[in-house]
């Protein structure tokens, strides 16, 4: 494998290369200037399947080189080098993988041929996944899709951390497409904002979220389904009005439903959303604050709205176990939950690691891939059964 070293202290490269030769890695090609490198990779931004970047240098500097790396959309692997503190490090690792770069590691400054075997030992190189670009659907198109029936209800599900039991799900709509198959919301909720068809589809979910609700209970499944509503929902003065009648209606206990209020959106017009929220926990429909920590005035919003559930933002769930900086915040955040009487969830658990370390944080309740993906309402009883044997063998590997 051809390796790109970037790097303006000569003694940093000339020690690479040959740390790098320790590790097989015979194929070095060094620059001291980011600039020339990256000249070199839009010649060819394939021929190195791994780079090894410092972070401060002159002209061009680490952070701008990565950005450098995206434009090209570089898809080998990504190793940063630095002595500048771990905490900008780190920052800058989450950068580059939040712009979807493989990012082995990072070394610090001087790199021992230990820590480079380290990085390098537990991964295999993996290829950049570049997401394609995301298609533009007509505002007709989704109009005819709502009214169509082509918007499907999938469901994650909730587990109690202490129990294991199962005491929930997120709904998450997607899109059948007739052409370009299931479509994720990502791609339609932002269009049905802007063009006011929010309102329509916000009701086509909660209906159906409310119908399999009703059709888990006859079947014994007493589940509380939680439905996202968009800050276009909250404008409305007669949407508690709706969400009611839709609860009477589907023959649910008003306590079996959740909405779930991002707390960035709470912020457009804060007195119309504590107006409508306020009626929605008056006739009993529980409030879940979404993705907390990651919008504005948080603190404000858990003091001025009824909210009884808390939930943490993956962006602080994933990786808390060996992240001292997410364990601060994740912590404070429970406490926060649990000083003002609410529930809390973890989302975004995607591993046994983060698993294990919510089982002993006294988080009330978590979901994420490592637990399920979202699926259709009808393979959730089957689920629930396979869960049961999974969770008794994650409590006896406990002990």
């Amino acid at each position: 494998m051809k390796v790109l070293l970037v790097d303006d202290d000569r003694f940093a490269l000339k020690l690479h290369t040959r740390l790098l030769a320790n590790c097989g890695f015979g194929n070095v090609v060094a620059h001291e200037h980011a600039t020339d490198a990256v000249a070199l990779l839009e010649l060819d931004n394939q021929a190195f399947g791994l780079i090894l970047c410092d972070l401060q240098m002159p002209r061009m500097d680490g952070v701008e080189f990565i950005r450098q790396l995206v434009r090209i959309r570089y898809a080998g692997a990504l190793v940063l080098v630095s002595g500048e503190d771990s905490r900008i490090l780190q920052t800058a690792e989450k950068l580059s993988k939040a712009h979807r770069l493989n990012v082995l590691g990072i070394l610090k400054k001087p790199v021992s041929s230990e820590q480079l075997q380290q990085v390098l030992k537990h991964n295999q190189l993996p290829v950049a996944k570049w997401p394609a670009a995301s298609k533009i659907y007509a505002r007709e198109a989704l109009s005819l899709a709502i009214s169509g029936d082509e918007l499907v209800n999938y469901y994650q599900p909730k587990v109690d951390l202490v129990s294991g039991m199962v005491t929930g799900v997120e709904t998450l709509v997607r899109w059948r497409h007739p052409v370009d198959g299931l479509v994720y919301p990502d791609q339609f909720i932002g269009l049905a904002e802007k063009t006011g068809l929010i309102d329509d589809l916000t009701r086509v979910v909660l209906d159906g979220a409310l119908r399999q609700a009703r059709t888990w209970q006859d079947a014994g499944l007493q589940l509380c389904v939680a439905v996202n509503v968009s800050m276009d929902n909250l404008i409305s003065l007669d949407f508690p009005d709706f969400v009611a009648q839709a609860v009477r209606q589907a023959g649910v206990p008003p306590t079996s439903l959740i909405l779930e209020v991002t707390e960035s959106q709470l912020m457009n017009d804060p007195l119309m959303a504590l107006d409508i929220l306020t009626r929605l926990r008056l006739k009993r429909i529980s409030l879940s604050i979404d993705d907390f920590g990651t919008g504005h005035s948080s603190l404000a919003q858990l003091r001025d709205i009824p909210f009884d559930e808390l939930k943490v933002d993956r962006s602080f769930v994933h990786g808390v176990g060996r992240d001292p900086s997410l364990r601060t915040l994740f912590d404070a955040s429970l406490g926060m939950g649990r000083q003002l009487g609410m529930k809390t969830v973890a989302e975004g658990v995607e591993d046994r690691e983060d698993w294990d370390f919510l089982r002993l944080g006294g988080c009330d309740t978590a979901q994420g891939y490592f637990i399920a993906r979202p699926m259709p309402g009808a393979e959730l009883p089957g689920w629930i059964d396979d869960w049961g044997v999974r969770y008794r063998n994650l409590v006896t590997s406990e002990s």
